[in-house]
């Protein structure tokens, strides 16, 4: 399994990215999918979590009710649209599948992707 983090980059504080995590295979829709973020010398944050069938999701607080995650299973692609970018969510974004349980944590999940940078300005 292999994934493929896009859509990162430069935005002013309040503006909107939507990250994609491309997924190859053809099992894609077995795997619950997470985003976590590593800011420079934090330890790697859960952000938000989905279910296989795209029914259920958790988010962390600090996300609560600005980041949106999603997911096409037909494409093989999970998203995560942000919005109300805050400087504080500067970090580099990850993208994991998970071969078992929709996790909080890294060590839930068995595969990654490369990560794509976030940069809000204030």
């Amino acid at each position: 399994v292999q994934l493929q983090a896009s859509g990162g980059g430069l935005v002013q504080a309040g503006g909107s990215l939507r990250l994609s995590c491309a997924v190859s295979g053809r099992t894609f829709s077995s795997y619950p999918m997470g985003w976590f973020r590593q800011a420079p010398d934090k330890e790697r944050d859960f952000v938000a979590s989905i279910s296989r069938g795209g029914g259920i999701t958790d988010y962390a607080d600090s996300v609560k009710g600005r980041f949106t995650i999603s997911r096409d299973n037909a494409k093989n692609t999970v998203y995560l649209q942000m919005n109300s970018l805050k400087p504080e969510d500067t970090a580099v974004y990850y993208c994991a599948a998970s071969a078992n349980t929709r996790g909080l944590i890294p060590r839930e999940y068995d595969y990654w992707g490369q990560g794509t940078q976030v940069t809000v300005s204030s």
